[in-house]
């Protein structure tokens, strides 16, 4: 399931949204970091910044998932946007797996705006990622014996480090990071119970 057997073109044909959402990555990426372009100009006007949200910059509750902080950052974030997502693009399609990175992003993004003070500044796409594991929690939950043993406990085992990983990791926005979560959860349900039967387990 999370083991990719694809060429690097048949993956592109099988999951473009995927591909664009990396694409989008790297392009974002590269503009704020390449010494040649106004990185700063960049950044400061793309990162969730919660005053300039309540002033009504609300394109930043969207474009901080397309943001990375380092190299490691974007690296390990489109690797796992790339060896998790393609079960859920062929599963919800590619709007429907859209509208499900987007709407995890921008749940967690939206939570921080509330929770956390004005001055708070937040960039990364954990939300969206931790949203896509939401949504296998809930598959797991409601749909359990379409999983053999062996992939829910994979899942688990992640959504456990994950969990960790938030805990324990300085500098980490755990808001939007469990928010993201519950808006993946939250999508899935929707999905299994009201999503005119699209995937019966």
């Amino acid at each position: 399931m999370f083991v990719r057997t694809e060429s690097f073109r048949e993956y592109i044909k099988q999951y473009p949204m995927i591909t664009a959402i990396v694409c989008i990555n790297i392009i974002v990426y590269l503009a704020a970091f390449l010494p040649f372009l106004p990185n700063s100009t960049i950044i400061n006007s793309l990162i969730g910044v919660n005053f300039f949200i309540q002033q009504g910059e609300i394109w930043r509750l969207v474009t901080p998932i397309f943001l990375h902080v380092s190299f490691t950052h974007f690296l390990m974030n489109s690797l796992a946007v790339v060896i998790f997502s393609p079960f859920l693009e062929k599963l919800l399609g590619k709007m429907g797996f859209l509208n499900l990175y987007l709407f995890s992003g921008i749940v967690g993004n939206l939570a921080t705006f509330i929770l956390l003070p004005p001055t708070y500044a937040h960039l990364g796409a954990s939300g969206s990622f931790y949203g896509l594991f939401g949504f296998y929690f809930a598959l797991i939950l409601f749909r359990k014996h379409s999983f053999p043993k062996q992939i829910r406990q994979s899942i688990m085992v992640i959504l456990g480090l994950g969990i960790l990983f938030t805990a324990f990791q300085p500098n980490i926005n755990w808001i939007g990071h469990v928010f993201g979560a519950i808006g993946g959860f939250g999508f899935a349900y929707y999905f299994l119970h009201f999503g005119r039967g699209k995937y019966q387990g």
